[in-house]
C-alpha cells in the first residue's frame, strides 16, 4: 500500500492511499479519515461509497464529514468508483458508464467482466485492508454513499448483513432495473435477463426478502434526478409492504449536489454512531 498524501484535519488524520488489486487487475485509490480517537483505541468505521464521476478524494473534500467523525470517534473510509485505463474500448465515452460509473456490482459480461468487480473489491479486498491496516473495531462497520454510491450501499448492506451493521444513503438510486441510469449499467455489466439485475436492485431485494436492521435515506425535492432516476417511492412501498423498517426524509428545495450532503452529513454519521454502539 502506497500513501499518497497524508493531512492534519481536526486532531485526526486524513489519507490518501493506492494499492495494487488483486481483485481488480489494476492500481486501485482509497481514503482514509481517522479521527483522534483512533490515536488511543480501535474504532466504528463507515464505509462511504461515491456517486457517478466521483472519486475516492470527492466525499473527502466535499461533504464536511470530518468534523463530525471527529466529534463521535469514527474512521471514514471512501473509494474510487471504478476501475481506472482498463484498455477496455469506449469506457470512457459516456459520464454514467464505464469509468467512474462502477455501479458497486460484479460485471458478468466481458469485456467488463475481467477489471469491474467493485462489488468484491469492496467487500473482500479493500474491508480487509481496513481492518488489518486502520485501527477499526471490526464489530462496528457501516456503510453508506450518495446517489449511484447511495444504490450500492444499500445493495451491499442487503447482500452482506454479515459485513455491515448499519445502513443510510443520500438521494440513493432505488430501483436501479426501473431507471434509465440503471438500464444501461446492468445490460452491459450483466447481460440482458433482467431476472439477474434483481441482485443489484434494493427494491427488488427486499421484495425477494432480503433484510437489514434500519434504513435512513435523505432525499431532497428539487433534486434533478428524482423523477427519472432516483425512484423512492418504489423502495418505500416495498418496505411498507415487506416489512423492512425505513425512515425516509425528503427536504424541499434540496439538489442532488454536495451541497445537500453536507447540510445532513452530522446527522447521517450521528445515526451510524448510535446504531454501532448499540449492543
Amino acid at each position: 500500500m502506497e500513501t499518497r498524501s497524508q493531512h492534519h484535519c481536526f486532531e485526526g488524520l486524513q489519507g490518501y492511499y493506492q494499492h495494487q488489486s488483486h481483485i481488480i487487475g489494476l492500481p486501485m485509490r482509497f481514503s482514509v479519515y481517522q479521527p483522534p480517537h483512533a490515536h488511543q483505541q480501535r474504532v466504528p468505521v463507515l464505509f462511504f461509497l461515491p456517486g457517478l464521476t466521483c472519486t475516492e478524494e470527492t466525499f473527502m473534500i466535499k461533504a464536511g464529514a470530518q468534523r463530525y467523525a471527529a466529534e463521535h470517534g469514527l474512521m471514514l473510509v471512501s473509494m474510487d468508483t471504478s476501475p481506472r485505463e482498463t484498455g477496455i474500448a469506449g469506457e470512457t465515452d459516456a459520464w454514467d458508464f464505464g469509468v467512474g460509473a462502477g455501479f458497486y456490482l460484479d460485471a458478468a459480461q466481458a469485456p467488463w467482466s475481467q477489471h469491474y468487480r467493485m462489488e468484491s473489491y469492496i467487500t473482500q479486498e479493500l474491508y480487509r485492508i481496513i481492518i488489518e491496516q486502520f485501527p477499526v473495531d471490526k464489530n462496528r462497520i457501516g456503510i453508506f454513499g450518495h446517489s449511484m454510491g447511495g444504490h450500492g450501499a444499500l445493495t451491499l448492506a442487503l447482500r452482506h448483513p454479515e459485513l455491515f451493521r448499519s445502513v443510510s444513503a443520500f438521494s440513493p438510486i432505488c430501483a436501479p432495473t426501473q431507471c434509465p441510469w440503471g438500464e444501461k449499467a446492468f445490460r452491459n455489466y450483466l447481460g440482458e435477463n433482467r431476472q439477474d439485475w434483481r441482485s443489484y436492485d434494493a427494491t427488488a431485494l427486499i421484495e425477494d426478502g432480503r433484510r437489514v436492521p434500519d434504513m435512513l435515506i435523505d432525499q431532497g425535492l428539487s433534486d434533478q434526478f428524482l423523477a427519472e432516476q432516483l425512484h423512492p417511492h418504489l423502495l418505500e412501498n416495498a418496505c411498507a409492504i415487506h416489512d423492512q423498517t425505513l425512515t425516509l426524509r425528503y427536504h424541499q428545495h434540496y439538489d442532488h449536489s454536495y451541497y445537500f450532503i453536507s447540510t445532513f452529513i452530522g446527522e447521517h454519521i450521528k445515526y451510524h454512531r448510535d446504531v454501532l454502539m448499540s449492543a
